[in-house]
This record gives C-alpha cells, structure tokens and sequence, in this order.
C-alpha cells in the first residue's frame, strides 16, 4: 500500500474535533493537522496506509454527519502539497502565475493534487480558509500552457463537487505581483 493522506472538514470545532479523535481511534493514521479555520470550520489531514486513512476518513464523516463539510482521500498525493500547504515552497523563476479559488478546503487540496499532477508546474501555496472566510485558494506557476492545463484540470476538479469559485492564469506576472506573493 502507499502512503496517503485524508482531510475531513466540519461546520463546527466540537464535531471536528470528535470526528478527528474517531479517525485516529479506528485506523493507523498520524493527524497532520488538526485546527479550527475561518469561519470557525475545523479541519483534521491526516496521513497513513490508504486503507487505514479510507477507513479513517469514512468513520469521521459518518460520525457528525449532520455537521460534516466535505472530505477527501488522496493515494500518493504530490509531493509539492506539503511545502505549498506550509508556505515553505522555494520557488525560482516565475513566467507564469495560476490561481483558483474554492469554497471549501478539501475541493483546494484534491484541486492542487490533480493540478500538479497534469503538468510541469510548481505548487507555490495552498492557502486553506485562514482569513478568507472558509474559503481556499492556490497558487502555481510554470509556463503559461502549463499553468493552463494544471488550472483546467484543478477548475475541473473542484467544479465536481460544486465548490469551485474562480481562476486565472496570468502571463509573465509583474515583478512587483511576484514579491507579494513569493
């Protein structure tokens, strides 16, 4: 089996930490993280053997289903996740920046996932309902037709579930644009 992370999302602290202690109860997983986001959703990522976080991730959803957001497992995420999701992407050079926008945290993280996995882009953050109301957003760069389809293919992912918001690719950003964002 290989490694895998899961991510489960609730209305309400009190749930999520419920669920989150349910997750680690009934399967071999690690919590990653595990905190109360803006507007007071809670969010618990969790990592292990995919069958465990599946497992894991099914038992904290059914649980506080009545306060339960949205949730996710990814097999073999990508490895540029983590340091985008911690701010600690070292970027080079920046030809092109894509941004898209949910409305929930899980769609972001699968967003990213698929995104960096359809073409040579460089995850540069994840930002995942800190300040922005509980909604996420990410950022990537590459060139422009890579950031294009990485944009399409997350666009499409997060339209699935019905929580996609807005994207752009922008071509050969500002330097001043880049400082901000880098």
């Amino acid at each position: 089996m290989s490694r895998a992370i899961g991510m489960i999302e609730f209305k309400t602290t009190p749930s999520g930490i419920a669920a989150a202690d349910q997750m680690v109860k009934t399967a071999a997983v690690e919590i990653l993280e595990a905190q109360t986001v803006c507007p007071g959703k809670y969010i618990a990522l969790i990592a292990g053997e995919l069958s465990a976080v599946k497992s894991a991730v099914e038992v904290g959803s059914r649980s506080f289903s009545e306060h339960y957001i949205d949730s996710f497992v990814l097999g073999n995420p990508h490895e540029s996740i983590f340091p985008a999701l911690y701010g600690a992407a070292d970027i080079g050079n920046v030809r092109a920046l894509g941004i898209l926008e949910t409305y929930d945290v899980a769609s972001i993280i699968v967003a990213a996932d698929a995104a960096a996995k359809t073409a040579v882009v460089e995850l540069i953050e994840l930002r995942v309902a800190k300040g922005m109301c509980g909604k996420s957003f990410l950022v990537l760069t590459g060139e422009v037709a890579a950031c294009e389809a990485a944009i399409e293919k997350a666009k499409q992912s997060a339209a699935e579930s019905g929580m996609y918001l807005d994207s752009v690719v922008i071509a050969n950003p500002d330097a001043q644009i880049c400082e901000r964002i880098i």
